[in-house]
């Protein structure tokens, strides 16, 4: 699993442009939009999922989308979800719960975990997630962080959340 000197460094390689700003730990979206200051462009929130069959997703939208994971798992043809156990996230995309982000699919290389991106974060600013923990914000344009899916192998599914 990669730390994030690692991964930002995975990024300039890849010529994917980023900003990353320090601060102190977040683990909810209102402890986040406390604690950010002014980062310009989408906000986001995590959720790594899985169902009955042990099939697993990474869900980013928007942090203030109201997520209904009934209706998710059968707009994805899921079933039923249920929240990755921390040891399962730890397992498959090397971070800590706090720490989702759609950038840990750098540490999924077995393409274990499928990807669902809000249709609402392809358009505008940059896209702010964390470099693999919680003490730092990156912020990645929409197109980059689709490079940068390239880049691991995995291709997202984008999805219209309702308001």
């Amino acid at each position: 699993m990669l730390s994030p000197q690692q991964l930002l460094s995975r990024l300039a390689e890849l010529g994917i442009a980023h900003r990353t700003v320090e601060h102190p730990p977040v683990f909810t979206v209102e402890e986040a939009k406390a604690l950010r200051g002014n980062l310009p462009g989408h906000h986001i929130k995590n959720l790594f999922l899985r169902n009955k069959k042990e099939e697993m997703w990474l869900i980013v939208a928007l942090e203030d989308r109201a997520i209904d994971l009934k209706r998710l798992g059968e707009r994805l043809g899921a079933g039923k979800f249920s929240f990755g156990s921390p040891d399962r996230l730890r397992r498959h995309l090397g971070v800590e719960p706090g720490s989702v982000t759609p950038l840990a699919a750098i540490n999924d290389a077995d393409h274990k975990v499928r990807v669902v991106l809000d249709r609402a974060l392809a358009e505008g600013g940059p896209i702010n997630a964390h470099p693999l923990v919680n003490t730092m914000t990156t912020a990645i344009s929409p197109a980059d962080l689709l490079r940068f899916f390239a880049a691991t192998g995995h291709t997202p599914e984008w999805l219209d959340f309702p308001d």
